[in-house]
């Protein structure tokens, strides 16, 4: 039996949610020092999420937090308009294959709209395959190079 996905676009109020997707995508991306090493204060997350630039986005299935998605809007100089970066696209293993992501995609399309956006984009790693099928099913993939360049001094640590 299938059950509904309920998707919603979390804001300055939604702080404990705004955590439970951070300790989402730490679970997901196996990465719990990225994303608990170091948690954002109240004060942070109140301020990043009343910003109408930053999308985040959480998706339930019988009240439990499934997946999210967080996202950044991203104002344009050539021409008045703006793109959509979604930066951050996570689903819990027991509620993949379901429609969630796509759900959370289908999400941003409406906010992607309503700033003007023009595009929606999205990076996936090469070996990262349902990811890479996903969004080869939504959109038009294009191959590009991405480059981490460090704002100090130091070189940023090779991956």
């Amino acid at each position: 039996m299938s059950h509904p996905i309920d998707v919603q676009r979390l804001r300055a109020a939604d702080i404990e949610a705004l955590r439970e997707m951070n300790r989402l995508f730490g679970e997901v991306f196996e990465d719990p020092r990225s994303y608990a090493s170091a948690p954002p204060t109240d004060a942070y997350l109140e301020r990043l999420a009343g910003r109408d630039d930053f999308i985040a986005l959480g998706a339930w299935i019988e009240g439990e937090l499934a997946g999210c998605l967080a996202g950044y809007e991203l104002v344009k100089f050539e021409q008045q308009r703006s793109e959509i970066y979604i930066y951050d696209l996570a689903v819990r293993e027991r509620f993949r294959r379901r429609g969630v992501a796509t759900a959370l995609i289908e999400a941003v399309k409406p906010i992607a709209r309503a700033c003007g956006a023009w595009m929606i984009f999205v990076q996936a790693d090469p070996v990262d395959g349902p990811a890479v099928a996903l969004y080869d099913k939504l959109g038009v993939r294009e191959a590009v190079l991405h480059f981490d360049i460090s704002p100090g001094g130091a070189p940023l640590p090779r991956r």
